[in-house]
C-alpha cells in the first residue's frame, strides 16, 4: 500500500510542480518556495516533539502497556498544542520581521507573499496537532490506512492545482489558501480515523508532571538536531535567496521535489521498518534489531539508486520534458541532491536506533552541531563569490561526516559492531555502485541526446541496477529469500 501510494504521490507531484511553476512563473514560484520554506524553520519545535512521540507510542506498544500508551498519547496532544501556540507567537513577531525586512522580494509582490506567509502558518499549526494521530497510525503499523489519507491528500492537491486555472484571483494567494485548505480537511480525516479505531487516542484532559518532563526532556535533545536539520535545509535556502533572489530558490525547489519524490521509495520502506527497530529494543531482541539495520540501510540505499541512476543520467532530457521552464541551476542542484540524499538514506536506521535507545544526549549533539556548520561554511563560500551550488557540495560532504560519526556514537548505544555494518553495508554499496553504472555509462556515452536514448537508458539502468543487486548486493540467504518469494508469488497467482 505504501508503494501503491509512493508512485501516486510521486506523479501527482511532478505533474503538479510542473502546472504550479507553469501558472505562477518562476518569479512567483520562487517566492512561495523561499516563504513558505522560511515558515517550515518553525517546525524544529514540532519535530522534535514529533520524533519522541512516535517512540514512546512504538516502544508502549511493543511492551504492551495499554494504559501507558493513552497516557502519552494524551500528554502528546497537550504538548503539541502548546508547541502550536509557541510557533504562532514566534512566526507572528520575529519571522513576520524577518519576511518583511531580509527576504528579497520583489516590488508589488510583497503582499502575495504575507498571504502566503499568514496561510503557510495556519497549515503548519493544523498539522501540528496532527502529529499524535498520525504517530499512532504508523506506531500500530497501519501502513495501509497511512497510505490511503496520503492518497487522498495528493489528490486534493492535484484538484487545487486545477482550480487555480479557474479563478481570475491572485494566483499565489489562492495556492496559499487552498493549500492550507488540504491540510485542515487531513487533519479531521486522521482523527476520525484514530478516534474509532484506537480507545487510547480519544482525548482525554491527562497531565503527569513526570511524563512530560520525560516526553520534554526526550524532545529536546531532539530539538538541537532538528534546527540543524532546519539551518541546513530551509537555512541554505534563504541564505541563497539574500544572495542571487527568488530564481534560485525556484530552481532549488524543483530539485528537492525531484529528489522527494524519487526519496519516497526509501520513505515508505523505512517508515515501515522504523516501528520494528524500536519494538525489538524494547523487548531486548538486539540480534534482530542489528539484522534490521544492515538491511534497513542496504536495500534503502538499492530501492533509491534504482529510480536515482536514470534521472543522474539524464536529468537535463528529463527536466525540459516535465517542464516547460527549466530554470538556471536547476540541472546542477537536481543532481547534487540526489546524491545528498543517496548518501543520508544510509543512515535513516541508525538515526532510528539512536532513537530507539532513548539515549541521543550525545548523538543529537554531536551529530546537530556537525549538520549546523552547512548554514557558516556556506555562507562564508557565498561571501568569496562561489557560484550558489557550492552551498550542495558543503551539504554533501558534511553528511559523509555525520555518517561516520552516528555509527561511531550509536555502535555502544545498542552493541552494534561497526566491522559488521561496514561489511553488510557499506561494503556492499559500493562495488554495487561501480558494477550497475557501466553499462548504462556507455549508453550515455556512444549514442546521441533524444528520446530514444532517454528510454533506453532507464531500461538498461533499472535492469542493471536489478541484476547487480542480485549478484553482488544481497547475500546467498537474501538471495533464496528473494528466489522462494518469487516462487510463492508466482505460485499464488496460478492458483487464483
Amino acid at each position: 500500500m505504501l508503494y501503491f501510494r509512493m508512485i501516486l504521490t510521486m506523479l501527482v507531484s511532478l505533474y503538479t510542480s510542473r502546472v504550479v511553476l507553469n501558472t505562477l512563473g518562476v518569479e512567483d514560484f520562487g517566492i512561495y518556495n523561499v516563504v513558505g520554506g522560511f515558515v517550515t524553520m518553525f517546525g524544529f519545535l514540532n519535530s522534535a516533539m514529533a520524533s519522541a512521540t512516535q517512540r514512546f507510542l512504538a516502544f508502549e506498544i511493543g511492551k504492551g502497556d495499554h494504559e501507558q500508551l493513552r497516557n502519552v498519547f494524551s500528554m502528546s496532544i497537550n504538548i503539541h498544542f502548546l508547541i502550536a501556540f509557541i510557533i504562532f507567537i514566534l512566526a507572528e513577531t520575529v519571522g513576520l520581521w524577518f519576511v518583511n525586512t531580509q527576504l528579497t522580494i520583489p516590488t508589488g509582490r510583497m503582499d502575495a507573499a504575507q498571504w502566503v506567509y499568514q496561510f503557510s502558518i495556519l497549515a503548519m499549526m493544523v498539522n501540528i496537532v496532527s502529529v499524535p494521530y498520525n504517530a499512532m497510525i504508523i506506531a500500530h503499523e497501519r501502513m495501509n490506512v497511512f497510505a490511503w489519507v496520503s492518497i487522498a491528500e495528493v489528490g486534493l492537491k492535484l484538484f487545487i492545482v486545477f482550480m487555480l486555472q479557474w479563478f481570475g484571483f491572485d494566483k499565489l494567494k489562492l495556492y496559499a489558501v487552498l493549500t492550507f485548505c488540504v491540510s485542515l480537511i487531513i487533519r479531521f480525516i486522521y482523527r476520525f480515523y484514530c478516534s474509532k479505531q484506537f480507545k487510547e487516542s480519544r482525548f482525554r484532559y491527562f497531565w503527569n508532571k513526570s511524563l512530560f518532563k520525560t516526553l520534554v526532556s526526550y524532545a529536546g535533545w531532539n530539538l538541537w538536531g532538528n534546527i540543524a536539520t532546519v539551518l541546513k535545509d530551509q537555512g541554505v535556502n534563504v541564505l541563497l535567496n539574500m544572495f542571487f533572489g527568488p530564481v534560485i530558490n525556484a530552481a532549488r525547489g524543483i530539485a528537492y521535489q525531484v529528489s522527494s519524490a524519487v526519496n519516497q521509495f526509501v520513505a515508505n520502506f523505512q517508515m515501515a521498518m522504523n516501528p520494528q527497530i524500536i519494538k525489538s529494543y524494547a523487548i531486548n531482541d538486539l540480534k534482530y534489531m542489528h539484522q534490521l539495520i544492515f538491511r534497513g540501510a542496504k536495500y534503502s540505499f538499492f530501492l533509491l539508486f534504482t529510480l536515482s541512476l536514470p534521472i543522474l543520467l539524464e536529468t537535463e532530457q528529463i527536466l525540459k520534458l516535465w517542464l516547460k521552464i527549466v530554470p538556471d541551476y536547476t540541472v546542477i542542484f537536481t543532481r547534487l541532491v540526489i546524491i545528498n540524499v543517496l548518501i543520508d538514506c544510509i543512515s535513516g536506521p541508525l538515526m532510528t536506533a539512536a532513537q530507539a535507545s532513548g539515549k541521543i544526549k550525545l548523538y543529537q549533539s554531536v551529530v546537530g552541531g556537525l549538520l549546523i556548520l552547512n548554514l557558516p561554511i556556506s555562507y562564508l563560500f557565498l561571501k568569496f563569490g562561489f557560484q550558489p551550488q557550492v552551498t550542495l557540495f558543503v551539504s554533501i560532504g558534511i553528511s559523509i561526516v555525520a555518517l561516520y560519526v552516528r555509527l561511531k556514537i550509536i555502535s555502544p548505544l545498542v552493541n552494534l559492531s561497526i566491522t559488521d555494518y561496514l561489511k553488510n553495508v557499506i561494503f556492499k554499496i559500493f562495488p554495487f555502485i561501480f558494477v550497475a553504472v557501466i553499462l548504462p555509462g556507455f549508453i550515455i556515452y556512444l549514442l546521441p541526446v533524444t528520446i530514444a536514448r532517454l528510454f533506453l537508458t532507464c531500461i538498461i539502468a533499472v535492469a542493471s541496477v536489478g541484476l547487480t543487486v542480485y549478484f553482488i548486493g544481497l547475500s546467498s540467504t537474501e538471495q533464496q529469500f528473494m528466489i522462494n518469494s518469487l516462487k510463492n508469488g508466482v505460485s499464488k497467482i496460478r492458483h487464483q
